[in-house]
């Protein structure tokens, strides 16, 4: 695939040999005929090399069935997944998964975790593994802390870990479901700059799963907004919010439009939501109009 080139932060070309994302009608549903619940239905998503989309949909549509998918950590029923033109057809180190609770294996330190996956694979060795781990650690902060173990660490240091041990495996893709949920508000706000200051310099391509829209419209290039189960893509919102960016620019007229647009397709697939599982239909109509909902 041919090379394709962006801005840094520092206003340097950053060189991007990869990472386009294809789902193109992508179904997925779980139990036998009698008992089939549908997923996701007909879900289609194209992300560009370098750029950060992030996904919001209402609760339980079907997200981390989608960070599955694109991950290989199960099948499509149907449809096809592409990084690169090639198809997913299982896991691999060039899509690398921050799960919502930390991944790290307690028994090896912050520098072992880090250097764990290419030493196991053989592709980084000797001095070229310690110093790319050791530059890392310095990225994210962790140099002091590189021979603790995860519970001696917080819970922002432990996501720290998880980005450079993401990272030292260069993926195409980044696959990130809803990484800093469970933080406290002051460590989910610093891992948010945080994060947006490693994808600025890095520009890994990155698929966001998260629930909370400020923290996607900050992010994110592209807002996916997903239906209610059976998920499909119900609109994509494009986030034009210059870069770098600051936490003051969500009090930007801009931002609020962008969150009151997603926040009314949300409400409108909740309610779907909640009139299919209840049936109470002009209960929730009435409460709608008044504001309660």
């Amino acid at each position: 695939m041919a090379e394709e080139h962006t801005q840094s932060k520092a206003g340097e070309t950053a060189v991007i040999s990869g990472g386009r994302i294809e789902l193109r009608d992508v179904s997925k549903g779980y139990g036998d005929e009698w008992q089939h619940e549908q997923v996701i239905e007909s879900l289609s998503i194209e992300i560009e090399p370098g750029t950060l989309s992030a996904v919001v949909g209402p609760s339980g549509c079907g997200k981390s069935t989608l960070v599955n998918l694109v991950a290989g950590f199960e099948t499509a029923d149907s449809g096809t997944i592409r990084v690169d033109g090639k198809p997913v057809t299982g896991p691999g180190h060039d899509r690398m998964v921050v799960f919502q609770e930390t991944a790290l294996m307690p028994w090896l330190t912050a520098y072992q975790n880090i250097v764990f996956g290419p030493k196991l694979r053989g592709d980084l060795k000797g001095s070229a593994l310690v110093n790319e781990a050791e530059r890392l650690l310095d990225k994210v902060g962790l140099t002091e802390f590189r021979d603790k173990y995860p519970l001696q660490l917080s819970g922002g240091m432990q996501r720290r870990a998880e980005l450079a041990r993401a990272l030292i495996n260069q993926p195409l893709l980044m696959i990130m479901d809803e990484p800093f949920r469970g933080l406290d508000a002051m460590t989910r706000e610093l891992m948010q700059e945080f994060f947006l200051r490693l994808f600025e310099e890095y520009r890994r391509t990155n698929l966001f799963v998260t629930s909370e829209i400020e923290e996607a419209i900050f992010l994110a290039d592209r807002l996916v907004v997903l239906s209610n189960r059976p998920a499909t893509v119900r609109e994509i919102i494009e986030i034009e919010l210059p870069r770098p960016r600051a936490l003051e620019m969500l009090s930007s007229p801009e931002a609020y439009d962008y969150k009151r647009r997603a926040m009314e397709i949300l409400h409108e697939e909740a309610l779907k939501s909640f009139t299919s599982a209840s049936g109470q239909t002009e209960f929730l109509e009435a409460y709608s109009k008044r504001g309660d909902l």
